[in-house]
């Protein structure tokens, strides 16, 4: 550890390319960046924190490994992304101040590691929330104008060669979406909808106004709420308050043809109670990026369902997310380096 004030020494426990850790040496000079590329797993395609699964460590790099880890003022991605060796190092390393989780839903796995009210209480935890809201709003926007435009009905026509009757098409500017979750990836949402000439509402904890957001709504409200929009897109984290929030009330409730799009957490939709929305036309149509369990159970009819579309959890996958996320550390580290506030704080009671 560093013993000077005005500096942090900074592990870096997961794979992150030479180039990118040199960026964040360039943008913030405090920082003593410590690395060694050949004691984590190697990434299979980008943004592949958790590394290749069959590199196995031999005795001695793990005992390497742990050192290099145990050594740090902060973390760059909780070790191999296994909350089991986030658990041993915050154990071992009464010095460690804070630890950059390399997902946006970072928050469960802070939890999972089920460390103890003192070590959640010294150590701050921080997410990538909000690098991703850009890459996913777009998957938001291209499942509410799937359903709009009746993608599986024009697959399903083009498949069998059939030139129907002419068939009217929903306009997105005519429609009102609303964003359940107006946190990054919810406020990157409403921007897009919002220029698209779309009505636009948004459930909010806080009531801080949001850009492109036409009426704020309370999440107890959501029942009332949904009665009255064209589409909804489910941006919240997992958290045991949004345990499927959207279940049998809110799907009861909902207006009939309703588009859902879901880029938050799996388990904020109750799959058991969307299909027989789906399936009775309450829910039109449906482009899911993430499920309840993941990968999605192979008889799960939702891969065969005419109005779903099944995204394996990739919508947020780009090749820039990684150079977004070293920039990102670099500026909390700065942040902590001056004595102001880190963005994307975990709440380690809700742990989102």
């Amino acid at each position: 550890m560093t013993n000077d004030p005005s500096s942090l020494r900074a592990v870096v426990s997961v794979p992150l390319s030479e180039p990118l850790c040199r960026l964040i040496e360039e943008l913030e000079p405090r920082l003593e960046v410590v690395r060694d590329h050949s004691l984590v797993r190697p990434m299979r395609g980008p943004a592949d924190w958790s590394g290749d699964p069959d590199h196995q460590r031999t005795p001695e790099q793990q005992a390497a490994f742990d050192a290099m880890v145990d050594s740090a003022d902060v973390l760059f991605g909780i070790p191999d992304v296994d909350p089991a060796a986030l658990a041993r190092t915050v154990e071992a390393n009464p010095d460690l101040r804070w630890v950059m989780t390399t997902a946006a839903g970072g928050g469960s796995q802070v939890k999972a590691a089920e460390l103890s009210r003192d070590a959640l209480d010294r150590i701050t935890f921080t997410t990538s929330a909000g690098v991703h809201g850009g890459t996913l709003a777009e998957f938001a926007v291209f499942g509410v104008l799937a359903g709009a435009k009746g993608l599986g009905r024009l697959i399903q026509d083009q498949r069998s060669r059939t030139w129907p009757e002419r068939w009217e098409m929903r306009q997105v500017d005519e429609m009102t979406v609303l964003v359940v979750g107006l946190g990054g990836i919810g406020a990157e949402c409403a921007r897009r909808f919002s220029a698209l000439g779309a009505q636009v509402w948004g459930t909010s904890r806080s009531g801080t106004p949001v850009e492109g957001v036409d009426r704020l709504i309370a999440l107890e409200d959501l029942v009332d709420v949904v009665q009255h929009v064209d589409a909804i897109v489910v941006t919240l984290p997992g958290t045991e308050q949004t345990h499927h929030l959207i279940g049998a009330e809110v799907l009861a409730a909902v207006k009939p043809g309703a588009v859902l799009a879901s880029v938050g957490r799996g388990t904020v939709i109750d799959e058991s109670h969307l299909l027989p929305a789906l399936d009775d036309g309450r829910i039109a149509f449906a482009a899911l990026d993430v499920f309840e369990r993941e990968p999605l159970d192979p008889t799960s009819p939702l891969w065969t369902h005419p109005n779903v579309l099944v995204s394996p959890h990739t919508a947020a996958l780009s090749s820039k997310e990684e150079e977004r996320i070293a920039r990102r550390f670099a500026e909390n580290a700065a942040r902590l380096l001056d004595g102001r506030p880190l963005r994307a704080v975990v709440d380690t009671v809700e742990f989102y």
